[in-house]
């Protein structure tokens, strides 16, 4: 006889919330973590990470006040104190976690789940048996093999420097890499970006991505395009990298941001019958079911639409299919995204070229200009933004924009998009002005 309705192994925000919604509906629930509750967007990504996005904007917002007329005595940086209050912050909402799983009845395991059948886990020294598991556990960061690996470090450790380091070498050009790029260039780190291809942001749309990788480096951050690392060896002042081409660097810190890989090693799953992709994806179908009956998975560990919004849907979704009695799918369409560069963008819907490669005939309308707080200021910053419309039928089919306020702006207008409103609806929307906002209801200028 099972000791729990549901196991859910991974207590990330997925796995709690399918643990609580579970819960809710009167099953028996238990959940393992091997870390820290809270996953990783609480404690090693999306939540920290913003903390430090914030910090890093002061530099600017100091130099924009002296032109409002406020006089700013040289400012100075403290890491140590940054770190301590992102930490405390961090503990806080992780108590929250905790908390979440009590009041809902949900038993907790702090150690490494592994499946030793299918209805059989592992803890430690501790067996238990559930009738339907859960596989929650996300993805982690990867670092490929090549000499001196093991002086790089990801962003897990990136949160947790001793101090801000004078010289950086990122490694990749996607969500995280530019945004930690930005983060250490904005405290006063110099920041090389290396990458093995020639554009930052594989996937988004061509222009967003021409627009970030310009401001990026109009603000002092050095971009290695078509480049490898072959080695990395201690020296007396730091990290020796030798290139791909031949040139050496000199870093204090080389930090590898080139994806994140599902996290299924050694839990058991390949041993009693679950399907895996070649990255060891959890393979499922449209209700995160996998090649077993009674073994689920959602978030990261799945490698559909990595972000912490995604798989809260899917775990919720997943709760009120197997145990509400309302078969649920969630909605891998029109996800909106966004990346907290600097200057941040955020998109929803297909790109441009995405949507010329699905064969749409479509109208492009853009625009791009210099925000007005900005105006008095010395900084050059452009906004730029973007709508794609399917040229029959007039729907707003994607949105994208890169500036300050992106991801704040695109919230709202992806509610437009998944609705479904036409450029028409967009224009007549009487404009907030003045704003940045304003310009995705005043668009005129057909490509």
């Amino acid at each position: 006889m099972a000791d729990f309705d549901l196991f859910v192994i991974g207590a990330g925000s997925g796995g709690v919330r399918a643990a609580r919604i579970a819960s809710e509906n009167g099953a028996k629930v238990a959940i393992a973590e091997e870390y820290r509750v809270g996953g990783t967007c609480v404690i090693r990504g999306c939540i920290p990470k913003k903390l430090l996005v914030y910090a890093s904007h002061f530099s600017e917002d100091f130099e924009d006040a002296k032109s409002y007329g406020w006089t700013v005595p040289p400012a100075t940086f403290n890491w140590q104190k940054l770190i301590a209050a992102k930490d405390q912050e961090i503990a806080r909402l992780e108590g929250l976690y905790h908390q979440t799983l009590k009041n809902n009845n949900v038993r907790l395991y702090e150690g490494r789940a592994v499946l030793k059948d299918k209805n059989t886990v592992q803890i430690g020294d501790q067996s238990t048996a559930a009738e339907t598991i859960l596989i929650a556990t996300g993805a982690a960061p990867f670092i490929p093999g090549i000499p001196g690996a093991e002086h790089a470090i990801s962003s897990n450790e990136a949160f947790h420097l001793g101090s801000l380091p004078k010289r950086v070498a990122v490694v990749g050009a996607g969500y995280v890499a530019v945004e930690f790029a930005g983060i250490f260039s904005g405290l006063g780190s110099d920041v090389t970006v290396v990458y093995r291809k020639d554009k930052v942001l594989r996937g988004f749309d061509e222009d967003l991505r021409d627009h970030l990788t310009a401001a990026m480096t109009a603000k002092g951050i050095n971009f290695l395009f078509n480049t490898l690392i072959e080695k990395i060896e201690k020296t007396v002042d730091g990290l020796k990298v030798t290139y791909s081409d031949g040139d050496v660097g000199e870093f204090d810190v080389v930090m590898y941001a080139l994806g994140r890989w599902p996290s299924t090693a050694g839990l058991g799953l390949k041993e009693i019958g679950v399907k895996l992709a070649k990255n060891g994806a959890v393979k499922v179908d449209e209700y995160s079911k996998t090649s077993l009956d009674n073994i689920y998975a959602v978030g990261d560990v799945t490698d559909r639409i990595n972000l912490t919004p995604v798989a809260i849907r899917e775990g919720h979704a997943f709760a009120l299919t197997k145990y509400a009695g309302i078969p649920t799918s969630p909605e891998h369409d029109n996800v909106a995204s966004a990346v907290f560069s600097q200057p941040p963008l955020a998109t929803v819907g297909l790109s441009e070229g995405r949507a010329r490669e699905r064969g749409l005939d479509v109208d492009v309308y853009s625009s791009e200009f210099r925000p007005l707080k900005l105006t008095l200021t010395a900084r050059q910053d452009k906004t730029f933004i973007k709508l794609i419309v399917e040229r029959g039928t007039g729907v707003v089919i994607g949105a994208h924009m890169i500036g300050t306020d992106a991801p704040e702006i695109i919230q709202g207008v992806a509610i437009a998009v998944k609705a479904g409103l036409t450029k028409a609806d967009f224009d007549r929307t009487v404009a907030i002005h003045p704003t940045t906002a304003e310009e995705f209801v005043l668009l005129k200028r057909k490509r």
